[in-house]
């Protein structure tokens, strides 16, 4: 489980592929529910790229 602030690798992302292989942190104070249907959301990846919305297996702890 991740907790906001948590760095994490992407390894793939199916919101936007351009994510994969970068870093990023959880943005989320609380487990992700329904609205973001179970997806973490993560910011700080690139300037090039928002945040993105990833499921728990395609992240791992960085």
């Amino acid at each position: 489980m991740f907790k906001a602030g948590d760095r994490v690798l992407i390894v793939a992302c199916e919101d936007d592929p351009r994510a994969a292989g970068k870093t990023g942190r959880i943005l989320d104070e609380v487990p992700p529910g329904p609205l973001t249907e179970g997806r973490w959301t993560v910011d700080r990846i690139s300037i090039w790229i928002a945040p993105v919305l990833c499921h728990t297996s395609e992240l791992r702890l960085a």
